[in-house]
């Protein structure tokens, strides 16, 4: 997302990794053809540290490709954009504002795949003792939250359910790192942010004001550069990338546990907290359609940030689209799923 290592618990310093929310990167190949099949195609892929190479590889998912990943890391949705705007990408997951924010930027982005999850961990969050008990409590308070990522579109609408304007509130943007140093020092009295930070600073005390469940659409996307769908090669190699993206968001669902393993040992979260999150929000997302009642969904949020102002001119989210991959996947409504006690 975006959006990192992360120790002890008791220790708490900052995460280098910020899985659905600006990051250095760095690049390795995956599959048979990065140990010299040949083959003609390279994908380059946007990815979060202990993101969707490690879910991957987990999963079974990385074996017989006919072509090379050189995988890039980044902290948050809103540098990878950058970096698929650049042609430095071919195609990378990110949350559901960021695309808003790189369309009104005229980037050139391709909305090409979708899930929908629960947005537990879409949190505004507040230290432990906090007098604070609703959204309502924020007026004239300080909020840390990542620019253009999806907790700043849950924050605005967060205030706007609690009768509160961004004006009424102090809002310091600050990637996930620093955002987390001033949460934990008090320079700020609440933190809007996304999972696994959620779950774990929950693990330390603090408390979940509001969250974005019923509020925000949950969505996350996969975008690719138009120049890169337009290669045959790598339009062939995306539509294969994205299956198996679904087939190893399946595994998850069905191995959490397996899951919160790898994940704990790819970015150093304690276990408990990767699971914690995985259950919340990483491992409750179904692949879904980007059809009409996504489009109109992320439309609204365009809409907000426009009429805001924070986002210049209007924006034609449909014209972002392209729905080649859709295939038989269901309706961007679909529930996220679930887990029971025993799961």
């Amino acid at each position: 997302m975006r959006r990192h290592c992360l120790p002890l618990l008791a220790t708490l310093v900052p995460l280098s990794l910020a899985l659905t929310a600006c990051g250095g990167s760095s690049a390795a190949d995956s599959g048979a053809a990065a140990a010299g099949s040949g083959a003609k195609v390279t994908l380059s892929v946007g990815d979060q540290k202990g993101g969707y190479e490690s879910l991957l590889k987990a999963a079974g998912e990385l074996e017989n490709l006919d072509y090379t990943i050189k995988w890039s890391t980044f902290t948050s949705g809103p540098p990878l954009l950058e970096a698929v705007n650049a042609k430095a990408v071919d195609i990378g997951g990110v949350g559901n504002t960021p695309p808003v924010f790189a369309a009104a930027a005229k980037s050139k982005i391709t909305v090409v795949a979708a899930t929908h999850g629960s947005s537990a961990g879409e949190a505004i969050l507040v230290p432990k003792g906090s007098a604070l008990r609703s959204a309502a409590d924020l007026r004239g308070k300080k909020i840390a939250v990542a620019q253009g990522s999806s907790a700043h579109f849950q924050l605005i609408a967060s205030l706007e359910q609690a009768g509160l304007k961004p004006a009424d509130v102090t809002i310091g943007f600050l990637q996930p790192a620093d955002a987390l140093a001033a949460f934990n020092s008090g320079s700020v009295d609440a933190w809007a942010v996304w999972d696994p930070y959620t779950s774990q600073v929950l693990r330390t005390g603090a408390r979940v004001l509001t969250s974005g469940e019923g509020l925000v659409n949950g969505l996350g996307f996969q975008v690719a550069a138009p120049a890169a769908l337009e290669d045959a090669g790598k339009s062939k190699a995306i539509g294969d990338y994205l299956k198996r993206l679904q087939r190893a968001q399946e595994w998850v669902f069905k191995h959490p546990e397996e899951w919160a393993k790898v994940w704990a040992k790819e970015t150093g979260l304690p276990y408990e907290v990767a699971l914690d999150a995985v259950k919340r929000s990483n491992g409750t997302r179904v692949p879904v359609a980007v059809d009409d009642a996504a489009v109109v969904s992320e439309q609204k949020i365009a809409d907000t940030f426009t009429d805001l102002k924070l986002i210049p001119g209007k924006v034609a989210f449909k014209d972002f689209v392209d729905p080649r991959f859709n295939g038989d996947l269901p309706p961007s409504t679909t529930a996220p799923r679930t887990y029971g006690k025993d799961s």
